[in-house]
């Protein structure tokens, strides 16, 4: 089928879904395991075929969860999973991409992302990511939680400009990123990946987000994903564990909020004028 989800482009010029689906928590319930399920198989056919996951989501229950999802549809899949830091050594980073496919099923991951910096030189991790890429166990890699200084750092290491994307927390709430570090990805051709795109479900009691939904006949929560999917370069990863939210998310993808609605939202929640330390979930 020929999805209405709009695109984003890796350096290297593949497209990838703007609307993924997030997976943190999925998988550690197990009256919740059909529902979810559904869920991830709804959003594949609306087009969000971008999932994302993590070895440390449940501590590899997700991935399981999400094998079973993915059961006759990989191939229709940009499949992303990040490495603990502490696993982000040569040997420990292989190793701990070899678990994730063994829980996921699968032969290779489409992306595979640092998901914090630790101690571990970012040279080493960039080393075993390029081995895995050579060994065809990944396609592409990134970065997530990294702030400007980092990637700065991480482009400086020997093989750290193949970094396809940083994953960062960014919202209509949460706009620290956009002062340099969205500038920063956008100058090399890098999109970034937004996680918890509605605040992790904590956006204010009453906003300029109310109105527009009110007045839209909409949820906020579609407001502020239709907020995030506006911004160019960026694809947005929420999580949905129910087929009604699934459809939720996919039609907020389908949303162009007005210049008014946007200043707005501007007006309270205020770009941010000067450097603010990048926020984490």
């Amino acid at each position: 089928m020929t999805s209405d989800i709009a695109s984003v482009s890796l350096p290297g010029g593949e497209r990838i879904p703007a609307l993924g689906q997030g997976t943190w928590e999925m998988g550690e319930r197990p009256a919740q395991r059909a529902a979810e399920i559904a869920a991830l198989r709804c959003g594949i056919e609306l087009g969000m075929t971008l999932i994302d996951t993590a070895e440390m989501y449940g501590d590899g229950a997700t991935e399981s969860l999400l094998a079973e999802a993915l059961a006759g549809l990989r191939d229709k899949v940009f499949l992303v999973s990040k490495v603990y830091p502490h696993n982000a050594s040569r040997r420990g980073v292989i190793a701990a991409c070899e678990q994730s496919l063994k829980r996921l099923k699968t032969d290779r991951l489409d992306l595979y992302l640092l998901h914090w910096r630790g101690s571990v030189p970012l040279a080493e991790t960039v080393d075993a990511f390029e081995a895995l890429r050579r060994a065809g166990k990944i396609r592409h890699w990134g970065v997530s939680n990294f702030d400007t200084d980092d990637m700065d750092e991480l482009v400086a290491a020997s093989g750290g400009d193949a970094c396809a994307t940083n994953q960062v927390l960014y919202n209509v709430a949460r706009r620290g990123p956009e002062f340099d570090l969205l500038p920063w990805l956008a100058a090399r051709g890098m999109p970034a990946m937004a996680y918890s795109p509605v605040d992790h479900a904590r956006l204010p009691k009453r906003s300029p987000l109310d109105d527009i939904a009110d007045a839209r006949g909409i949820s906020v929560f579609q407001v502020a994903l239709a907020w995030v999917l506006g911004k160019p370069g960026i694809c947005a990863i929420p999580k949905a564990a129910r087929v009604e939210h699934v459809r939720d998310n996919h039609r907020a993808s389908q949303l162009k909020l007005e210049a008014g609605e946007l200043a707005a939202l501007d007006a309270y929640f205020k770009p941010p004028r000067s450097k603010r330390p990048l926020e984490m979930l």
